[in-house]
């Protein structure tokens, strides 16, 4: 019988506890789970690419089914050289929704069949997101209380 294998895609800049939550949640429904970064050379982040990859390797360092790697370009193509049939992705609001069902349906077309699994964020963790607490680093805001506690953030 062939894994179940689900690649969790993101930028992770930083990792949340809205991302960890989603993965904890998604634990007793995949064989493995791979915590992917996408690198995107066009955009720009806050924290370097190491140091995201460190985050990840650290937050879920206890969890043995879930693993952590990056990929460039597609992430269908991606999810196919690695024989991932899922990808994981949360929903905050409608807004997301509406976005990830587009890039679910091309997903599904370019991916050969890969499928879309969607949690919907628990109530606690709607309104967390990398970009609204990137936004809280830079202001100079403390933003602990959204990330995982082997994030520590040095600015």
């Amino acid at each position: 019988m062939q894994q179940k294998i689900a690649v969790f895609p993101g930028s992770f800049d930083p990792i949340t506890i809205g991302h960890v939550d989603l993965v904890r949640r998604a634990l007793p429904l995949f064989d493995r789970i791979i915590v992917a970064v996408g690198i995107n050379s066009t955009k720009r982040y806050l924290f370097p690419h190491e140091q995201r990859m460190q985050w990840l390797h650290e937050v879920f360092a206890e969890y043995p089914t879930v693993s952590v790697d990056s990929f460039e370009n597609l992430t269908a193509h991606y999810c196919q050289r690695i024989g991932a049939r899922y990808l994981l992705r949360g929903l905050r609001n409608a807004s997301d929704f509406d976005y990830e069902k587009t890039i679910s349906q091309l997903n599904h077309i370019v991916g050969e069949g890969i499928e879309t699994i969607f949690l919907i964020a628990q109530p606690e963790y709607s309104h967390i997101s990398s970009t609204i607490v990137r936004e809280l680093i830079v202001g100079g805001a403390d933003a602990r209380q959204f990330l995982p506690e082997k994030v520590v953030i040095k600015m």
